[in-house]
């Protein structure tokens, strides 16, 4: 409410304006309401806080990618969030060039489908390092190919199928989803699963992998968060009450138990020259570093673990654990 003059003041007010010490026009101006512009092609479906809960799903989503690509890989990867925004398809679409790599995935129980989007320079880098090629001799200079191989397509199957499952355990405090890929797309123009106009959220990542820093897009439309907005409040988040007990325990050591290991085993070294491997035939034989009653290495993910006698049981090749070396000691 504005405030209401004495009767002191208002005669002052008419005396300056008689005088000229009071330019009247500037009384009369008024001041323009201050108007934000607001687009109804991309409508703002989802608030500060829910937002605020993405950042902390899809951080922990790129803590997940990384592991998953470091062990792919073998090499480590960094995946960082930079940005969530609200936008339509159509506007994604035209942010990504034609050629790319998408892959397509549905999340049951929740509707629509999920796109992750790589640049194609990042995808032959990741062809390179998954077919043997080391740091030094990665080929770095911007790609001019505009397609992809049956083969370099089907090695970077494995690579997208990763980042389905980071966002399946993601997701695992606010529902449990089933995620599988349903297709991969390297033309943007070529998808038409969701309305140019349907509101999506696009994540945006940086990958960091040898040096070299790339982008990762993932598109995910309204529809999926629509029944989520309830989990999706931070009160009920944090508030819902629930600890951990014995369950939650026995389920992590139970996950934990499944885990897959790599075992190697190490039957000897050589060193030959180039004019004799050029010259190796059916029926050569070649002779290795280690004595027929000499132990082997037993390595367990690439790192030296047991000391092994090689035998044979059930008709397969087999080994007999001799003596715990430890990891990360040398033999």
């Amino acid at each position: 409410m504005n405030p209401v003059l004495s009767q002191e003041e208002i005669d002052a007010l008419m005396e300056g304006m008689k005088t000229g010490e009071i330019d009247v026009a500037k009384i009369e101006e008024k001041e323009q309401p201050k108007v934000k512009s607001y687009d109804f092609r991309r409508p703002v479906r989802l608030s500060k806080e829910y937002v605020s809960t993405l950042n902390m799903v899809f951080e922990e989503y790129s803590k997940i990618a990384s592991n998953l690509l470091t062990t792919q890989l073998r090499s480590n990867v960094s995946v960082d969030l930079m940005s969530i925004e609200q936008v339509s398809f159509d506007e994604f679409l035209h942010s990504v060039p034609h050629f790319t790599m998408m892959g397509m995935f549905h999340a049951d129980p929740q509707p629509g489908i999920q796109i992750v989007e790589m640049n194609p320079q990042i995808c032959f880098q990741l062809v390179e390092i998954l077919c043997g090629s080391s740091e030094d001799n990665i080929f770095k200079d911007e790609v001019t190919k505009d397609y992809f191989t049956e083969i370099e397509l089907a090695i970077l199957e494995d690579v997208i199928r990763q980042f389905g499952d980071a966002f399946q355990h993601a997701w695992r405090d606010i529902i449990q989803l089933e995620v599988g890929m349903d297709s991969m797309e390297h033309n943007s123009q070529m998808i038409q699963a969701i309305s140019p106009n349907e509101p999506v959220t696009l994540v945006t990542f940086t990958i960091e992998m040898m040096g070299n820093t790339s982008f990762m897009n993932l598109c995910i439309p309204y529809v999926f968060f629509e029944t989520l907005l309830d989990k999706l409040s931070l009160r009920n988040w944090f508030h819902s009450g629930k600890g951990t007990d014995s369950t939650d325990h026995e389920q992590l050591a139970k996950n934990i138990q499944g885990v897959r290991l790599d075992l190697e085993v190490l039957l000897g070294k050589t060193h030959i020259n180039l004019d004799s491997f050029l010259q190796l035939e059916v029926g050569d034989i070649i002779t290795l570093d280690k004595r027929i009653n000499e132990p082997l290495l037993l390595s367990i993910e690439q790192e030296p673990y047991y000391l092994v006698k090689p035998g044979v049981r059930d008709d397969k090749m087999a080994v007999e654990v001799l003596e715990d070396i430890g990891g990360n000691q040398e033999e």
